[in-house]
């Protein structure tokens, strides 16, 4: 999945953590400055589902909007094998 935070809020025309911090202080969810940084400008590790839900009523957002799935970074047992008789290597020995 990929975190979508800044793109959805500068949507709204929210360009900085410390506004959204506020906005979502008003509706209820205190976050410290260093979880904000976190969910600003990276990945977040952790996430509560009433967060997610306080965050999009601020933002007037979906979920969708917020998690953007990313398929192709999911490993599938037989892409290797499909791989493998494309390219004509043959199987491949593991370390």
């Amino acid at each position: 999945m990929k975190w979508n935070l800044r793109l959805t809020a500068a949507n709204k025309g929210i360009w900085k953590a410390s506004e959204l911090q506020r906005s979502l202080a008003e509706h209820g969810l205190v976050i410290s400055a260093g979880k904000m940084s976190g969910l600003w400008s990276g990945q977040p590790v952790s996430l509560k589902m009433g967060d997610l839900d306080v965050i999009c009523v601020v933002l007037g957002c979906e979920i969708g909007d917020l998690l953007i799935p990313e398929p192709e970074k999911v490993h599938r047992p037989d892409q290797e094998e499909t791989v493998r008789v494309a390219v004509g290597s043959g199987p491949s020995r593991r370390r």
